[in-house]
């Protein structure tokens, strides 16, 4: 008989089996590069996906790793999954990638973690708590496509643009105070930040749309391009900024 995991155990247990997974794939030393990544993805998918067939089997399921099934349009409850989020920086030996793992009512996430496997710990909606010491005057990008948008509210705000891969770790570094934003434009889809925000929104991290409109997921077009993930007290001045500078250049 298959013991009942609630999910919120279930989520908690998804990112840590998958990063287990993962960093035993890497450890091991057999594969490099571009086989190591495919790989790592490939096995943490399999994983997910028959730990979800086995538990929640009428729950719909969204995930990089896997061909897209229009039936979780109608479900009420949909995981939005990334396996592995960096996978280059997991095939290179680098720390800033993660796992994401989202549970989704009514297009918010209502459970969520983040692992992040080299540092040996698992982010969690139902305990997550954000830093709010001093601010560290430090923004987060991608070091792939660092936005224009952000170089500009780096520099009207006096803060420091620090580069990360996954954005799941770069979401976590607000939460732990070593940044006090992530902003990214181009080049995301839902199991990018589902997983993140729910996490960060939990621990009273302001989330949004860089226009300030609401993040929703389980959408027929899964292209979200656009976040921001900043402390709340940071957030008009930061949608502000991110406005004028679409105003005056068509874009972000």
């Amino acid at each position: 008989m298959t013991a009942h995991f609630d999910d919120a155990i279930l989520t908690r247990r998804l990112a840590q089996g998958t990063g287990e997974i993962l960093k035993g794939v890497r450890n091991v030393g057999l594969l490099r590069g571009t086989n190591l990544g495919d790989a790592g993805d490939d096995l943490a998918q399999n994983w997910i996906a028959r730990v979800l067939a086995q538990h929640r089997p009428d729950d719909g399921f969204l995930s990089e790793e896997a061909a897209d099934n229009p039936a979780r349009l109608a479900k009420d409850r949909v995981w939005i999954i990334d396996p592995l989020d960096g996978t280059k920086e997991f095939a290179t030996g680098r720390q800033d990638w993660a796992v994401h793992i989202a549970l989704i009512e009514n297009r918010q996430p209502i459970h969520a973690a983040v692992g992040l496997p080299d540092l040996g710990v698992v982010f969690h909606s139902s305990d997550a708590k954000a830093v709010m010491g001093p601010l560290s005057k430090k923004l987060m990008v991608s070091h792939n496509r660092p936005p224009k948008v952000a170089g500009h509210i780096a520099e009207k705000l006096g803060y420091t643009m620090v580069s990360m891969g996954s954005a799941g770790a770069k979401a976590m570094h607000v939460l732990l105070g070593d940044a006090d934003a992530y902003v990214h434009a181009g080049g995301q889809y839902e199991w990018d930040s589902a997983a993140p925000v729910g996490v960060c929104r939990a621990a009273g991290l302001h989330c949004s749309r860089l226009d300030g409109s609401e993040l929703e997921y389980n959408n027929e077009d899964t292209y979200l391009p656009d976040i921001l993930i900043c402390r709340p007290e940071l957030a008009e001045e930061m949608l502000t900024l991110a406005a004028n500078f679409r105003e005056a250049n068509g874009g972000y």
